[in-house]
């Protein structure tokens, strides 16, 4: 084992087979709360461990791994789900001529082993499957195709998987099927997880009877739902959406936390108001966004600096202060103007919003689509109706600095998990100089830009491993992306360093084209115990 850092709260456990990752990650299952672990991530041959850094420290926590017997290889059987597969998939002769066998051979082997799901990443609902002696293990397609329908079943290395949604893919496609393997309104949205059991047959050959789990409670989308017209929506500017906390613990469904952009920000507007501070808010990118007041509210806005414009029923304008309760009347007009400072507003309500919460929270991911949808023109949204009100915060001020698009804003990093993937000079490089952020930046991630690309220092192709919100990953072109909240669960670029979480806020309010320095906090180190030999 090897045992690299990933973040002030996060550990990454290196392994040398797939069967060693399955084991620990049952045996992980079994110490989560003992060992104060929130949240673990498996992949093809690593575990990322999110862990209570308040409680538990990371070296005694690796200690603890380390004593842990993975050389059993096994996973808990879970559940036996039956997909029924028209073998007619584009790449179907391909993976044939690759494995020198006839196309009956490709099905023959596909549907005469049973699969066990080993991890789920990529995107909500897509897992990872293996079966021993399958004999299907064929490389990705040199070009990613911009588009593969969904229940689309593919294999790549060692797996077989089903595309659970539309999405670019660089799988060889064998097959299709008719079941859904995601469906967010479901109970249990993803129909596989960690452990199931997994027999593909083949429909032409036999009668279409299938095991699927029993049927889940379909609860209706959040829109079509009658609600009272509290606030109506006249304008969203680029981006307006709904955010809590997020979702933290959804990792064996392949979602990734999301949430606030700014959660000092999000705290603030609840506390201002009496509310919660989970209570969900709206997140304003760059300002514009107007609403209709139908009943009287009091609302407070934190986060990115804009001008809050009111206009009464009767015509009279005024602006309010930010950080401060804001007292609206029925017919008045609430109107946020362009950011100065920062990129995201944050709008929350007293009482809170009457939002159906998805998978336990009321955020929007915009890479996984899940949660309630952004925000229309002509939407109405209802305040919930409480009836108990805690005390109002009149003395709330923005936590961090909010920068401007001329700013050089500096995020302090820890090295690791693959720092040692780079040469020297990529590593200096990083830290040295300065990194634009680029107009392709967005919630999943900021694209920075510099004057020299990062080299790496090992060519080999990267096992898809777990990533953590505020991951440096660098992809073949050598220009960083830094993962900010809706960041792909699994990656397959190695991650050079990470930004620390106490400044995950502020680099998600860095607009376009300031400037990053990247400032270490200390070198590249192993945690205690790292190469221990377990197997």
């Amino acid at each position: 084992m090897r045992f690299l850092p990933v973040n002030i709260d996060a550990l990454l456990v290196e392994l040398e087979t797939l069967e060693q990752v399955m084991a620990l990650t049952d045996a992980l299952q079994y110490k989560k709360d003992v060992w104060n672990i929130n949240e673990i991530i498996p992949a093809a041959r690593t575990v990322l461990v999110r862990y209570n850094s308040i409680i538990m420290d990371g070296n005694k926590l690796a200690q603890y791994i380390a004593q842990l017997d993975v050389s059993s290889g096994q996973l808990r059987a879970g559940e036996l789900v039956t997909i029924p597969v028209s073998y007619n998939g584009e790449d179907l002769g391909f993976v044939a001529e690759y494995l020198g066998i006839s196309v009956a051979d490709v099905i023959s082997r596909h549907t005469s082993n049973e699969y066990q799901v080993a991890f789920c990443g990529f995107a909500p609902g897509f897992a990872y499957m293996v079966a021993k002696d399958i004999q299907l293990n064929v490389p990705r397609r040199q070009s990613p195709r911009v588009r593969i329908p969904a229940g689309s079943v593919a294999l790549a290395g060692e797996f077989s998987s089903v595309y659970p949604q539309a999405s670019p893919g660089g799988w060889q496609l064998i097959g299709v099927t008719n079941v859904k393997v995601w469906n967010i309104y479901r109970d249990e949205p993803a129909l596989f997880k960690p452990g199931t059991r997994v027999n593909f047959i083949d429909v032409s050959k036999t009668a279409t009877k299938y095991s699927l789990p029993q049927s889940k409670k379909v609860t209706p989308p959040v829109e079509q739902q009658v609600q009272p017209q509290d606030i109506e929506i006249l304008a969203t500017g680029i981006q307006t959406l709904l955010q809590d906390n997020g979702r933290i613990g959804q990792a064996e469904l392949g979602i990734s936390e999301s949430g606030a952009m700014d959660k000092a920000a999000l705290h603030s507007a609840n506390r201002i108001l009496g509310n919660p501070t989970n209570e969900a808010v709206l997140e304003i990118t760059q300002g514009g966004f107007k609403a209709r007041i139908n009943s009287a509210m009091l609302i407070a806005v934190t986060g990115a600096s804009c001008e809050i414009k009111v206009t009464t029923i009767s015509g009279e304008s005024y602006f309010a202060h930010m950080y401060q309760p804001i007292q609206l009347e029925e017919g008045d007009i609430v109107h946020l103007g362009n950011v100065q400072y920062g990129v995201r507003s944050y709008v929350a309500v007293r009482g809170g919003l009457q939002i159906q919460p998805i998978l336990a929270s009321c955020s929007f991911d915009t890479l996984a689509q899940v949660g309630p949808n952004p925000l229309k023109v002509g939407q109405t949204l209802a305040i919930k109706n409480s009836q108990t009100f805690n005390a109002l915060s009149l003395n709330e001020t923005p936590v961090i600095s909010y920068p401007c698009k001329d700013d050089v804003v500096e995020l302090n990093i820890m090295f690791g998990p693959r720092t040692d993937w780079f040469t020297q000079q990529a590593i200096q490089q990083l830290t040295s100089q300065l990194w634009q952020v680029t107009p392709a930046s967005n919630r999943i991630g900021l694209r920075l830009l510099g004057e020299i690309p990062l080299e790496r220092e090992k060519q080999q192709e990267l096992p898809s491993e777990g990533t953590c919100m505020g991951a440096i990953q660098i992809p073949a072109n050598g220009q960083p992306v830094l993962f900010l909240n809706d960041h792909p669960l699994t990656g397959g670029y190695p991650v050079i360093a990470a930004v620390c979480n106490y400044h995950l806020d502020l680099a998600g309010q860095i607009p376009v084209n300031a400037k990053i320095k990247f400032n270490p906090i200390g070198v590249f180190k192993e945690f205690e115990g790292s190469h221990v030999n377990h197997v």
